[in-house]
This record gives C-alpha cells, sequence and structure tokens, in this order.
C-alpha cells in the first residue's frame, strides 16, 4: 500500500520489485489513489491495482475489497488510520507498517523507521519494509534491485522522438531538455526567473532544445516559462493524455529538470539525467527524496546553509548551470 502522491509511489517501485524478485509465484496487489492508478499500471512488477475507495464512503467499501482478496499479508509504507483500521477489519493474518502514527495500532508488524529525519531516501524506506516482510517469512532480502525500474521498447522511443522532433522543429543533432517547472502542490520549486537564468545559461553551452512540460492545472506557468525564453527554442507540452504517454515523452529527453515533484521521479525511474531543486527543510532534503537513477546521472541543488529552508531564490542558479553543463550537456 502507497496511497499518497504520483513521487511517493514511484519511489515505491523498487519494493515492488524486490518483493517479486524473492517471491516470484506470489500475487502482488497495489492498493493506490485514482490519482497514482496509472503509475502503478506501469509497474512490471505488480499484478493487480486496487484503488482506494473515496474517503466520503467510509470504511466499509474498503474493508470489503481486502476481505474479497484474501491476502496473506499486507504491506503498508504509508501508514493512514482508515487504511490500518480497514486491514485489522479485513483479517489479513501479516499486517506490517511503520511503527508511527496512531493507525500502528491496527498492524501486528512493526517497523520502527523514524522517516522525519531524513537520514536515507525515502526508497530505502520503502525497502527495508519490504526487506522486513522477507525476513519475517524466512527469506533473505538479498541486494538491493538496481534501475532502471521503468523502461518501454526502444523501437517505441525512437518512433516518438524522430515524431516529436519533427512536429516541433527540433535539429537531429540538438539536445532535449525537459523542463517541468511546476510542483503539484507538493514543493517549493524556482521561480520562473530562475529558470528562464537557468535554460539561457545552458543554452550558450551547447545545441539544445527546450520541452516545457505541464500537468493539470500547471499550462499557463509552462506557457509564461516559454514567453520568457524569446530567441530559444522552447515549446510547451501539455499532458493532456495518459500518464504513460507523458512518462515515454520524459523518456526521450536527453535531461530533466524540476523541483522535487511527480515527473521528476518519474524521470529517476526511467534512469534518465536529472537535475533537481530542492529546499532545506529537513522532511524535502534532496537525500530523503532522492531520485531512482544511478548516481552518475542526478544532481541536486538546494539553498545554502545560511539561507532560509524555503528560500530557493539563494541557489546559485549561475552554479547549477555551469554543473548540469559540465555534467550532462558536453
Amino acid at each position: 500500500m502507497r496511497n499518497d502522491k504520483l513521487g511517493d509511489f514511484m519511489l515505491a517501485y523498487p519494493s515492488f520489485r524486490l518483493l517479486k524478485e524473492r517471491l516470484p509465484g506470489a500475487h502482488v496487489t497495489a492498493l493506490v489513489r485514482e490519482y497514482t492508478r496509472e503509475a502503478a499500471l506501469m509497474c512490471p512488477w505488480i499484478d493487480e491495482v486496487l484503488i482506494v475507495p473515496d474517503a466520503s464512503s467510509g470504511t466499509r467499501p474498503l474493508i470489503d475489497a481486502l476481505r474479497a482478496g484474501r491476502y496473506d499479508a499486507v504491506v503498508t509504507l504509508f501508514s493512514t488510520t482508515r487504511v490500518g483500521y480497514a486491514c485489522w477489519r479485513a483479517g489479513i493474518p501479516y499486517r506490517l507498517a511503520p511503527a508511527s502514527k496512531l493507525a500502528q495500532v491496527f498492524y501486528n508488524r512493526r517497523c520502527v523507521q523514524r522517516r522525519s529525519r531524513s537520514e536515507k531516501p525515502e526508497w530505502a524506506y520503502n525497502l527495508d519494509l519490504a526487506a522486513e516482510l522477507l525476513r519475517d517469512h524466512g527469506l533473505p532480502a538479498g541486494t538491493t534491485p538496481s534501475g532502471p525500474y521503468l523502461s518501454f521498447p526502444r523501437a517505441e522511443l525512437a518512433a516518438l522522438d524522430e515524431r516529436f522532433r519533427a512536429a516541433h522543429g527540433v535539429a537531429a543533432g540538438a539536445r532535449i531538455v525537459m523542463v517541468h517547472p511546476g510542483s503539484g502542490g507538493s514543493a517549493v520549486n524556482l521561480s520562473l526567473e530562475q529558470y528562464a537564468r537557468l535554460l539561457r545559461a545552458l543554452s550558450a553551452t551547447s545545441p539544445l532544445a527546450f520541452v516545457i512540460s505541464a500537468g493539470p492545472g500547471e499550462g499557463a506557468r509552462a506557457e509564461e516559462l516559454a514567453r520568457l525564453l524569446i530567441g530559444m527554442h522552447a515549446v510547451v507540452h501539455a499532458s493532456e493524455g495518459s500518464l504513460t504517454d507523458f512518462a515515454r515523452h520524459i523518456a526521450v529527453a536527453d535531461l530533466f529538470i524540476s523541483g522535487s515533484t511527480g515527473p521528476l521521479h518519474i524521470a529517476g525511474a526511467l534512469d534518465v539525467h536529472t537535475a533537481a531543486f530542492y529546499p532545506r527543510r529537513r522532511s524535502a532534503t534532496a537525500l530523503r527524496w532522492q531520485t531512482l537513477n544511478s548516481p552518475e546521472r542526478r544532481l541536486a541543488f538546494s539553498p545554502p546553509e545560511s539561507a532560509e529552508e524555503h528560500d530557493m531564490g539563494a541557489i546559485d542558479i549561475a552554479a547549477a548551470a555551469a554543473e548540469i553543463s559540465r555534467r550532462f550537456l558536453r
């Protein structure tokens, strides 16, 4: 179970992979919100997707759905009282969750994590719970699964890349840099002026085509950023289709730039190069919300220690552009 936001769910992919690889005969169901249903459907280690009924319907529909599934075990990566109560009432024999919040009283196995200290990545906290289930059943957790955690056929991506370049006049030699200036309300982000300064600096180093992506309700912000990039090759890509289609477009990018938001974690799962901007707040640090791509494919920037935790304006954009260019665009 990981019934919160898109980025949170993407960081659960390694846990699903670990469980499916160690328990190849198991039937793995993901309990998610409708908002993240498609992200669960994209995951190759999930056999079935179950949607959390709307809270207005009470707990009975969720209890009935869990009973109907006749589950042997549940691992709750993000615990709420409603979900914990439903697992208990459904009579699931093995119930594991973090030892935090009131919800822990409904579980018969608990794992002390103290995630608020942000001492390791969220995906690692999730993996710890999956490994605990394996150990409790006499199975070694083994080594941490490696990425990429999400992929599409090469021929499919090559055809999409060709179509996209033709539709937007992107030269064959230009690198595609996707920029997502929205945040979905989950994290603070750079200002549009900061993004514009960053992209101008990057464009001075190599031929680039900027794709400004926008999720639901973020179109106006993306269009405004495009207007700030006068004289540069910049197009807006509004995600009006499926999440899977949006993920395919991210997969053809040479670099993905954003704040700590759901699309960033899709890019990480795809092992696309990422440059991410995080606040310094302990529960939202670059370490806690680290992406899933290989270490050499990710960069993270935050305000200096002397700045306020949420003062994204204190980030040195010129230095960030120089580092991104040196690592990814030469």
